[in-house]
């Protein structure tokens, strides 16, 4: 039985292989298309463009993995069917059950590979595109290991963190007179921008004033920040759930609630990469019945198409209730696991009608 799970694997991997490909050139294609709209905005040119892109692969290919794995995983058990070689591995005793396995086996392989993307690969290379756009596009701000860094006039800035609500933390304000020395130093824990008045709220504040002999500080609870920097510009340093594996993922949602932030979204992508690994495993053995259908009714055609058409909706829905999750307040972890049960329901149910 060892020689049919190689040979099965052999062909999975091999049609599964040529079906990434074909999505993320695809997919990496379109976001190229998307970028050029900010083609030639501050130093952002065609090989900034280019870098980013291509650090997002990794991302791409891990959103795709499961719909690949699926249409992948149909091909190559149609090519099987359609050379009679299904029919002889039944004829010669093999029960579907066993071929399952085959496949749960293959499934297993490229659902660690899923999750090596998701947990070290595309975390970092996804930081690292976000750094090279942003540097493109925000010439006089810069994010640094200490924080954000900018220049408003005469004033040196320093944020800690742009929560997800586009409130700060840690802020540090250094203030310089027209000779260029060092007059005032605000330091604030916290700062909210307030709509009606264009203004930030600075909150537990601090402020030095500085001289060529000595120092004073002032503590206030509240004060006014009026500043050309507003949150629209701050909006892509914002630090995005996919950029971040599980352990990270679960520190950072403590301290989002320590802040009274919304964890929503980053629950659901917390869960999202515990399930997708499953949900690749999913895929492969929906294809099973699914191919056996089609290949006992004459219509191998059929499931490649009707299995593009579950792949697709399977992404589209994992995309959607991203949505849902913040819209109607459902549980984040329900939210991340539907999709895949709904498929793995499926998949059983089609088992049970063939077997």
């Amino acid at each position: 039985m060892k020689i049919l799970d190689k040979y099965i694997g052999k062909v999975l991997v091999r049609h599964v292989a040529v079906t990434i490909m074909v999505l993320l050139g695809l997919f990496t294609f379109v976001s190229f298309v998307d970028e050029l709209a900010d083609l030639d905005r501050g130093s952002y040119g065609m090989i900034q463009v280019l870098q980013y892109v291509v650090l997002l692969i990794p991302k791409i290919l891990y959103e795709v993995f499961p719909m690949a794995a699926l249409i992948g995983s149909i091909l190559g058990l149609s090519t099987l069917a359609r050379d009679s070689e299904l029919i002889v591995m039944r004829a010669a005793g093999v029960s579907i059950q066993r071929i399952v396995m085959s496949v749960v086996k293959v499934g297993l392989i490229l659902a660690l590979i899923a999750m090596i993307l998701g947990e070290v690969i595309s975390p970092y290379t996804e930081t690292k595109a976000q750094q090279v756009r942003v540097n493109a596009l925000q010439v006089d701000i810069r994010k640094e290991k200490f924080g954000i860094w900018m220049r408003d006039d005469n004033t040196y800035v320093n944020i800690g963190e742009v929560l997800p609500n586009l409130s700060l933390l840690d802020i540090k304000l250094f203030e310089f007179d027209e000779s260029n020395f060092l007059r005032y130093l605000t330091v604030a824990e916290e700062g909210e921008y307030q709509i009606d008045t264009q203004r930030w709220v600075l909150k537990g504040l601090k402020r030095t004033m500085i001289d060529e002999e000595s120092s004073a500080a002032d503590e206030v609870n509240v004060a006014h920040w009026t500043t050309r920097v507003d949150p629209n510009i701050l909006r892509v340093f914002r630090i995005e759930p996919d950029q971040l594996s599980l352990w990270q993922l679960d520190k950072y949602i403590d301290h989002l609630g320590v802040n009274k932030q919304d964890t929503s979204n980053y629950e659901l992508v917390f869960w999202s990469k515990i399930v997708t690994p499953f949900a690749t495993i999913v895929m492969l053995i929906l294809a099973v019945p699914f191919v056996f259908k089609q290949a006992r009714s004459g219509t191998l055609g059929r499931s490649l198409f009707f299995g593009i058409m579950i792949g697709l909706a399977f992404f589209i829905l994992n995309k959607a209730f991203g949505y849902f999750v913040t819209i109607f307040s459902i549980p984040p972890l329900l939210g991340a696991a539907l999709p895949t049960m709904l498929v793995c329901a499926l998949a059983f149910a089609l088992i049970r009608r063939i077997v």
